[in-house]
């Protein structure tokens, strides 16, 4: 009833969208006389506000066609490597460059598309041979190719691992999991290590992840853990209807990871969409799209299938499993001491309200076997969760302490 209910709202926001749409662009035309007045622009801006905030969204798409390499700009194509029900393996190639060291970026599977990633890969592609976890939207994927959890996350990062060095004659891959994947990453980064995998990461880069949420726990950690297991399989979890592919799958929706998140800073949303008001009313039309590209992508969201989402929730938020030495995957103790050959980097956001500081430099206390000139943790001042990854700080400060790091352990 849950995903029934919200799929009327959005059908009805959808025609409401589209006729705001409408009324905004009859406001602002100069054959309206009304649109000469004081409160023409005033009536346009608020339509389009609610036109944009109210739209359905889709996947988004990369739209990376080009990259600058040695001040000349060069073609990128989008290929998929590896075909999998849940997501794919897509790699980014760049015409007519050598490529640089192999580099596998990890897409959380957290509600959003891995185009939230869009300005990481953009920042690597110059200097790296670009690849992404592109995760499939739960709810078009059929009951037929059966579930997916936390075990098989782990199991799709080996075989794109062992993908990427097949296809480049043996070379290993560095890995960079943003967020969410750190945990799933650091597993299969422990497994591989522990059975001489010939694809092994080089570097292991951890942005923001919950390696061990028992450390300065945020308001998403609290949530996790103030209620019982049971409660999110009844409460948060909900029946794909018949009008998509995977009708009768069990998921944790993305509309309600998305509500999740605006709740925590609903106040610094209305802000934005406030600003971007006031941006059209004056004519200011590029700030406003700056807003707009924004949620655009914040809002396009995808579901979990459920049996990833309530392991992740058991595994990591409320039993604690990898830092205290006991997570298994299928039957085998992932064993944090077994890495040896892969290189760590942890990164954290001073203000991060996600994955609060600690959570992941834990990893680096966890592998207790690997030489301390092959750790390095990196604390990004000012930067909040997004900002680690997306933006100034990430292009300026952060991306380079991940290239360095991949360098030297090359």
């Amino acid at each position: 009833m849950l995903y029934d209910a919200y799929e009327v709202q959005k059908s009805l926001l959808a025609g409401a969208s589209r006729m705001a749409g409408l009324g905004a662009g009859w406001m602002a035309n100069p054959a309206n006389p009304f649109s000469y007045s004081s409160m023409g622009p005033v009536v346009a801006a608020g339509l389009d506000v609610f036109a944009h905030a109210s739209a359905p969204r889709g996947k988004p798409e990369f739209g990376i066609h080009e990259t600058v390499v040695d001040g000349k700009s060069v073609a990128v194509d989008e290929d998929i490597l590896v075909r999998k029900p849940f997501g794919n393996l897509k790699h980014f190639r760049t015409a007519n460059i050598e490529s640089g060291e192999k580099l596998l970026i990890v897409a959380p599977m957290s509600g959003h598309y891995a185009t939230l990633l869009r300005g990481t890969v953009e920042r690597m592609l110059p200097g790296h041979d670009v690849y992404i976890t592109d995760w499939a939207d739960a709810k078009c994927v059929p009951l037929s190719d059966g579930s997916f959890d936390l075990d098989d996350y782990v199991d799709y990062l080996i075989e794109f691992c062992q993908a990427i060095s097949k296809q480049a004659g043996g070379a290993r891959p560095h890995m960079l999991a943003v967020c969410q994947p750190s945990v799933p990453a650091f597993a299969a980064a422990a497994l591989m290590n522990l059975h001489k995998d010939p694809a092994t990461p080089k570097t292991l880069t951890m942005m923001g992840g919950p390696i061990d949420t028992r450390q300065a726990p945020t308001a998403v950690n609290t949530l996790a853990t103030e209620r019982p297991h049971a409660w999110f399989q009844q409460n948060v979890i909900a029946t794909v209807p018949y009008l998509y592919p995977g009708a009768g799958r069990k998921v944790y929706p993305g509309f309600m990871q998305l509500a999740g998140f605006m709740t925590m800073n609903l106040g610094n949303h209305m802000m934005s969409h406030w600003e971007m008001f006031k941006h059209l009313v004056v004519g200011d039309e590029e700030s406003a799209d700056k807003t707009r590209e924004f949620y655009d992508e914040y809002r396009s969201v995808c579901d979990m299938d459920a049996a990833f989402y309530l392991q992740t929730i058991d595994v990591v938020f409320q039993r604690h499993l990898l830092p205290k030495g006991e997570y298994e995957h299928k039957g085998e103790i992932v064993d944090p001491h077994a890495i040896t050959d892969t290189a760590l980097l942890a990164i954290e956001g001073e203000m991060d309200d996600i994955s609060g500081l600690g959570q992941t430099k834990a990893a680096l206390d966890l592998a207790t076997n690997l030489k301390a000139s092959k750790k390095k943790y990196y604390m990004a001042e000012g930067a909040g969760h997004y900002g680690i990854f997306n933006g100034g700080k990430w292009r300026e400060k952060i991306a380079p302490v991940v290239e360095d790091f991949i360098a030297a352990n090359s």
